[in-house]
This record gives C-alpha cells, sequence and structure tokens, in this order.
C-alpha cells in the first residue's frame, strides 16, 4: 500500500509527465522511468486506478495496456498484447501501425491469443478508469463553459436544464467510478466497464448539448476526448455488449451474485 503523501507525489509526477510528453512512445519511457512497472507489480490495484485514470483526464496516451493484461497473464511486461480477433493492439515502437480512429493512440495488428479472464477482468477495470477519467474532463469543460457564457443576461450555468444535464453526467461517472473500485472479480469487472461506457457515452451526449457548436470545433478540445471514449468503450466490450452479456447469464443462472460486501 502507498501511503497519502508518496500517492500524492507520484500523481503529480505522473500527470506532469503526461502533459510534457510529445508522443505515446515518449510517455511509455517516461511512465517507465517513474517506476510505473514497478508498482504494478507490488500494487496493482493502485497502479492502475491512478495511471488509468489520469490517462483519461489529461487525454495522453501510452500503451501500457499492454503491461497490465501480461501482469494479468504472469507474463513478463514491455510486449503487446491483441485486443480482438482481429489483431487489434496498441502498438509500442517496432510494430506496424494500420490507419485508425484515433491516431494518437497508436493502434497495431498483431497474433490473436485469447485472452485469460483474469486478463480481461483487469483490462476492463483499466479501460473502464480511463473513460471515467475522460469523462470527468469532458464535464469539467462543459461547467467551465455553462459557468462562463451568458444568454438572456444570465450564465447558461443557471439555466434548470443545463444543470440537470451536468448533474446527470456527475451522478452517472460517480456510480462508474464506484464500480470500478469494488471490481475484483471477471463479472463485477465486466459491470463496471459496462456502466463506465455508458457513462462515458452520458458525458459525452449531455456535454456536447451544454457545450452546443462550440463542441463540434476542432478548436475546442471537447471532441478528442470524445472520441477516446467511443474508441475505449469499444475495446473488450462495449457498454452495449457487456450489459447484454450480463443479462443473459442472470437469466441463465437465475442467481443474482452478490456483487459487494458492504
Amino acid at each position: 500500500m502507498i501511503d497519502a503523501a508518496d500517492l500524492a507525489l507520484l500523481s503529480e509526477g505522473l500527470r506532469s509527465a503526461m502533459a510534457e510528453a510529445r508522443s505515446a512512445a515518449g510517455l511509455d519511457a517516461a511512465l517507465a522511468e517513474l517506476g510505473w512497472r514497478e508498482l504494478l507489480e507490488e500494487s496493482p490495484d493502485e497502479a492502475v486506478a491512478l495511471v488509468f485514470g489520469l490517462l483519461g483526464e489529461t487525454g495522453a496516451h501510452a500503451p501500457v495496456l499492454n503491461d497490465v493484461l501480461l501482469h494479468a497473464m504472469k507474463r513478463p511486461l514491455g510486449g503487446v498484447v491483441a485486443l480482438r480477433e482481429d489483431g487489434l493492439a496498441f502498438g509500442r515502437p517496432g510494430e506496424p501501425s494500420p490507419a485508425d480512429l484515433d491516431p494518437a493512440l497508436g493502434l497495431c495488428r498483431v497474433a490473436w491469443e485469447p485472452l485469460t479472464d483474469e486478463a480481461l477482468a483487469a483490462g476492463r477495470r483499466a479501460l473502464g478508469l480511463q473513460i471515467v477519467g475522460a469523462g470527468r474532463t469532458m464535464l469539467a469543460l462543459a461547467r467551465e463553459h455553462a459557468l462562463a457564457r451568458t444568454q438572456f443576461g444570465r450564465p447558461v450555468a443557471a439555466f434548470q436544464a443545463v444543470r440537470h444535464r451536468l448533474a446527470e453526467t456527475l451522478v452517472a461517472l460517480e456510480g462508474a467510478q464506484a464500480a470500478l473500485e469494488h471490481a475484483t472479480d471477471p463479472m463485477t469487472a465486466k459491470l463496471g466497464k459496462a456502466l463506465a461506457g455508458r457513462a462515458g457515452l452520458t458525458a459525452m451526449r449531455h456535454c456536447q448539448q451544454v457545450l452546443a457548436g462550440i463542441g463540434f470545433t476542432a478548436e475546442h478540445r471537447f471532441h478528442l476526448f470524445a472520441r477516446r471514449v467511443l474508441v475505449l468503450d469499444d475495446l473488450l466490450g462495449s457498454a452495449s455488449a457487456l450489459t447484454r452479456e450480463i443479462g443473459e447469464s442472470l437469466e441463465a443462472s437465475r442467481i443474482v451474485p452478490r456483487l459487494v460486501d458492504l
């Protein structure tokens, strides 16, 4: 376990590295220097929550999901792991990069190998935390705009419809965060990823409405996070696909498992 002071110091260092990185490869190297892999080995839950939450919030990218999957499969870190059957993966230097939806992600194609249940659970939790982080930044951007923009002589934030959209977004993100913090097995990880994907899409929809026209422009940062959420939601099971899987599993077993011990 990391004490609060060390965690705050590490968080500051990681945020600074993400802000200064000029490429995914550069950030990957910087995280390695900061001890990401050692932290993952020693305190995987804290390491994943910290790094992936910050990746989501800053919009930075490093191919460290590979390390999370490799660690869960008890393999050496530093390689590349396919995320789906067509071989799509987060590339590292030396891996060929195909045309992709989000150039900053550096997607590549490698040989497919089925992931273990443990790897899927760890990967889904990590992606869910990154989606929630991106959702928080979208919410912050929308809130900032609503406070600064005036309409009919009043701040946009004063209108009840705007407040409701922002409040619904916050509730969705907090719910997903809570679920991910208690994701300790394949079922709870699947649930956490589904809730995170749904929360990310809710944030994208509501915050776009609050931002109005400016949210569609390339000059505003919102589109970077919206696109990132769309890509991440589709990896290791989308919100809709995982929700359907969970429903089918519960219907087949006729048993509702205890997800969290209160």
